[in-house]
């Protein structure tokens, strides 16, 4: 089976050749650590994590490298604003090194919640702040980079395949200064910092002594020094979210292939937004934004939410909506239900290995091979288990191969039902409305409750509830 992939250079479906036959260098853009990531941010992580599976799936011994942005990401893609950290410090009344070490820690308890699988290696940018110099001396030396007044800059004019990933149009909107408001000080619009300069009389939290003066490194930078360190001058695959395409990954290509003269990547991978209906792509600078931790204190399993995400193809934006998280709630239940069955009529017994030869895992390996199609993946679950020909022994040991790549731990046993609490509120309320004789009251609430999906009944041991399916 041949895996293909899109790849974003080029546009296209390409079969995957790897650098070194049975190996395959993954490198993963991390979070910005300066506050909570939202499920929006999860989906790409959820897509990165799949895609890893997949190339274990098909035999390949992957490395992957997550950077972990705890400097040098500004609010503005024109190398404006302040620093993300330090804005989190003066919102929280801490450090930026103790913004970093919290943020960090909770990002990879929801990374963890999602069944996502650990990188290979971790690379906090502020430990890499050599390597980030030593890329800029190469730079400098090549032609590339010239100094204004706040800092050290790359010249795009002397790279001419820059834009190349995101398109043309791209970069003639980039040079009008259609994307990035102009720097009178910049040759270029579409030029960015390489290292930036502490202002003058300024204190910054994190910054360290360079050729250059005090300042601190570009949020582009990192990902090209740690990648190449840990991967080589040439990476496989690069993966992010479709909002890097035009800026982030765009200068990475530009900086690291400067520096060395070789491709940069061979495959880039991008995943489309999770959207919120008319409000657009979920941000964290909007406000209001659901993280994986909110998804139980709504009652449901954050796999739920992973099991949401893998019944739309990562190129095509997903739309969230709680209706959406309900059915598939109810959808990953349904299949831990039937994995509980098959695992008591095999108790005697053990489950098969797989059957790489038949036709239900040729279909499954297919969708996999084409470009990660997941929602065919879990459909052909589904097939096998509603297929009565098949000996449970046979369909257990696909589903749990098939689940090594899901990732969505079906050997679980099936959630009992658990109210959110803003439904069970309202059954404690019905109950004292009982309890208080005010009948009318107790009726309106399980009419309200029934509209929620929730029925009660009242017994001689007290109230149960269920929620109606």
């Amino acid at each position: 089976m041949r895996l293909q992939l899109y790849n974003t250079l080029g546009g296209k479906k390409e079969e995957f050749h790897p650098l070194e036959a049975g190996k395959a260098g993954v490198y993963t853009c991390g979070p910005t650590v300066y506050h909570y990531a939202h499920i929006g941010n999860m989906r790409t992580y959820i897509v990165e994590d799949g895609l890893v599976r997949a190339l274990k799936f098909f035999g390949f011994s992957v490395k992957r490298v997550m950077n972990i942005t705890d400097v040098g990401h500004l609010t503005s893609d024109a190398d404006t604003g302040e620093d993300k950290m330090e804005i989190g410090a003066r919102r929280e009344g801490k450090s930026a090194w103790d913004i970093a070490r919290f943020y960090t820690e909770a990002f990879f308890k929801d990374y963890k919640a999602l069944n996502c699988l650990m990188p290979d290696v971790l690379c906090p940018a502020t430990g890499y702040i050599k390597e980030m110099i030593d890329l800029v001396l190469v730079l400098d030396k090549k032609g590339f980079t010239y100094r204004i007044g706040d800092g050290i800059y790359f010249d795009t004019a002397k790279f001419p395949e820059y834009g190349k990933l995101a398109g043309k149009s791209h970069v003639e909107g980039l040079r009008e200064g259609a994307r990035v408001e102009a720097n009178p000080e910049k040759r270029n619009p579409a030029d960015f910092a390489l290292w930036k300069l502490s202002a003058s009389g300024e204190k910054r939290q994190m910054e360290w002594d360079s050729p250059w003066g005090v300042g601190f490194p570009g949020w582009h930078l990192e990902c090209s020094a740690m990648a190449m360190k840990h991967l080589g001058e040439t990476i496989d695959i690069h993966c992010g979210g479709e909002d890097h395409v035009a800026i982030h990954h765009t200068n990475e290509i530009a900086q690291s292939e400067g520096a060395t003269g070789k491709p940069f990547a061979n495959y880039w991978l991008h995943a489309r937004f999770l959207v919120m209906g008319d409000a657009g792509k979920m941000s964290k600078s909007a406000g209001g934004f659901i993280t994986t931790s909110t998804l139980p204190e709504k009652g449901y399993d954050p796999l739920a939410y992973r099991y949401y995400c893998l019944l739309t193809h990562y190129r095509k934006q997903l739309e969230f909506t709680w209706d959406g998280v309900a059915a598939a709630a109810r959808g990953l239940d349904g299949l831990r239900s039937m994995i509980a069955r098959l695992l008591e009529e095999s108790a005697l017994k053990k489950a098969h290995r797989p059957d790489k030869n038949a036709a239900y895992y040729l279909k499954f390996s297919e969708a996999l091979a084409d470009d990660l199609n997941m929602p065919q993946a879990l459909a052909t679950i589904w097939e096998v288990l509603r297929d009565t020909a098949l000996p449970s022994e046979e369909k257990l040991g696909f589903v749990l191969a098939a689940d090594e790549v899901l990732g969505l731990d079906l050997k679980r046993a099936p959630a009992e039902d658990v109210l959110p609490p803003e439904l069970m509120s309202m059954v404690e309320e019905r109950q004292q409305a009982r309890t208080n004789r005010d009948f009318k009251k107790s009726d309106e609430l399980r009419k309200a409750l029934l509209e929620k999906g929730v029925s009660v009944e009242d017994t001689p041991k007290g109230v149960r509830w269920k929620l109606v399916k």
